[in-house]
């Protein structure tokens, strides 16, 4: 393997804004801030969700951002700045290092994500699975 996961998420974090559990709490629930969870739907249901933040799956994130795609959010074009988190904040690193890439001003992550969130006594609420 030329290059893995550790020195991939090792680079984007040299390039990115990676905010402290305190600084992102500071942040939750100003008007122009948007938080932006990227954990797959299955761990929202088991482990809960930050109030108000948006859930953007991994897999769909650039496409969601792009406004040239089809599957384009509006949400990414308002002009607010983002705050992406995973479990961990591996993901969420190289999540914020693509759309950062990509031209999406205003872009950090949380350092230690939801796990972090979580153990802060940051504010949590279940997510009911979807009816089939």
């Amino acid at each position: 393997m030329k290059k893995g996961i550790k020195q991939l998420v090792e680079e984007a974090t040299s390039e990115i804004e990676t905010l402290s559990i305190d600084e992102a709490l500071a942040l939750y629930g100003q008007d122009n801030v948007t938080f932006v969870d990227i954990r797959d739907v299955r761990e929202l249901e088991r482990e809960g969700q930050v109030p108000g933040a948006v859930h953007a799956p991994r897999g769909m994130l650039e496409f969601w951002v792009d406004p040239d795609s089809p599957y384009h959010r509006d949400l990414f074009a308002n002009g607010n700045r983002f705050v992406f988190f995973c479990a961990a904040g591996w993901r969420s690193a190289l999540a914020t290092k693509s759309v950062q890439e990509m031209g999406l001003p205003n872009v950090c992550h949380i350092d230690g994500g939801f796990g972090a969130w979580k153990e802060s006594g940051g504010a949590i609420e279940e997510r009911k699975p979807r009816e089939s």
